[in-house]
């Protein structure tokens, strides 16, 4: 079975069991490996997957149907500054202090007739005027609280440094040597460590056997480990993280070609997402050691990007689609107590009540034709911020927004 016939199972097998999956499922879940078990494959129809297609560097612009206003209109509503009619935005998106930093857009960038690479081109926020500015620098970005600062790795991965780039001059302003090569970063909460994934590999390069076919990622991961990294002495130590193997699957591991770390909001613990385990995700301590979700954290999806509210009490959840036609969860941190909120994809929180999402106009058929709206906790209105994307999961130009929390 290949990556699209599993793709397509996996997705049929959802369908029938519940209402549509929400759009926008199979870019936060990146590409899940092909398995051999039933159970895996129920697995694999939960989280979803993303099949990788070629792609060319070029972002798609989509006029948004009956939702196009002139060209660079600004709405303010309460503390927010939208685009509506804008996709990619060109201009600076901001609600409640919660900001668009920037976003990426990915291409399939051929290497030969047997390998190529996913590749993220970033637009980042330029401070002084407000608008997106491309960027090729850089293959990864991670921008940290506060939106003073960014870690990014240079265009070949797995790279030997970490740079810190000064968001308000654009330049780097300082490198991290690393004995480790890193492939990912993620700031923690407050913005003083830098948690970096280590991997043997590009966790981002592409096969297809002997020129046919599409583009698919390997079918097992190379991650070796963590570092983290005190930001302000830009020092840390490395921690191994073995790799746990399928016996049914000699050839795979347990994990996805990327499969990145981060810290919980309050920093004593690592976790990172396993599509296969029991609860689709793992912890460990500092130093590496396996343990048992912390309370709090247990309801925690990796594919899920808003995470916890921050005072912790909140955790955004998965699609849901019962209130309304497009809507998502947000669940007790403690006792995974489920609300349902507008949006189909949620992907920054804004204060403890209110959170931007993907969504669809009301009465749209296409469920991948998404736009950035601003929703609230017990609310059925939502603002729109964006104009529309255009295309499906994977299609070339899709852009990805990048947040950045105050």
């Amino acid at each position: 079975m290949n990556v699209d016939e599993l793709v397509r199972e996996a997705l049929r097998e959802q369908a029938a069991a519940q209402t549509p999956a929400g759009p926008g499922l199979a870019d936060r879940v990146l590409t899940l490996r092909r398995r051999r078990r039933t159970r895996t494959i129920a697995t694999v129809a939960a989280a979803t997957a993303a099949v990788v297609a070629v792609a060319v560097a070029v972002p798609l612009l989509d006029s948004g149907g009956k939702d196009v206003r002139p060209a660079d209109v600004v709405v303010h509503h309460k503390g927010t500054e939208a685009h509506p009619d804008q996709s990619p935005p060109r201009n600076l998106i901001s609600a409640g202090g919660t900001t668009l930093a920037g976003y990426s857009v990915t291409d399939t960038v051929k290497l030969t007739e047997e390998t190529a690479v996913s590749r993220r081109t970033y637009y980042l926020l330029d401070h002084e005027t407000g608008r997106y500015v491309r960027t090729a620098k850089w293959s990864w970005v991670a921008v940290a609280p506060g939106m003073k600062t960014a870690a990014v790795l240079e265009r070949n991965l797995p790279a030997s440094r970490i740079g810190l780039l000064d968001l308000t001059t654009g330049k780097v302003e300082r490198w991290i040597e690393v004995d480790h090569k890193v492939a990912g970063l993620a700031f923690s909460r407050d913005g003083r460590k830098l948690v970096a994934t280590t991997y043997g590999e590009n966790p981002d390069q592409l096969y297809r056997s002997q020129g046919q076919g599409d583009w698919g990622p390997t079918m097992q991961s190379s991650r070796t480990g963590f570092y983290v990294i005190d930001v302000a002495s830009g020092t840390g130590p490395w921690t191994e993280v073995k790799l746990e193997k399928d016996p049914d699957d000699p050839v795979g591991g347990m994990l996805n070609a990327r499969q990145d770390f981060a810290l919980t909001d309050d920093g004593r613990h690592i976790w990172a997402g396993n599509p296969m385990g029991d609860i689709g995700k793992e912890f460990w301590t500092l130093k590496g050691e396996p343990v048992s979700a912390p309370a709090g954290d247990k309801y925690l999806q990796w594919y899920v990007e808003a995470g916890k509210s921050p005072n912790g009490r909140l955790v955004a959840g998965d699609f849901a689609g019962k209130k309304w036609h497009t809507s998502s969860y947000v669940l007790d941190a403690l006792t995974g107590a489920k609300t349902e909120v507008r949006g189909q994809q949620l992907l920054a929180w804004v204060g403890n009540k209110q959170l931007i999402a993907w969504d669809i106009a009301k009465n749209d058929k296409n469920e991948f034709h998404q736009r950035l709206v601003l929703v609230t906790i017990g609310s059925e209105k939502e603002v729109p911020l964006s104009g529309f994307r255009q295309g499906h999961d994977g299609d070339a130009g899709r852009w990805d927004p990048l947040f950045a929390q105050p």
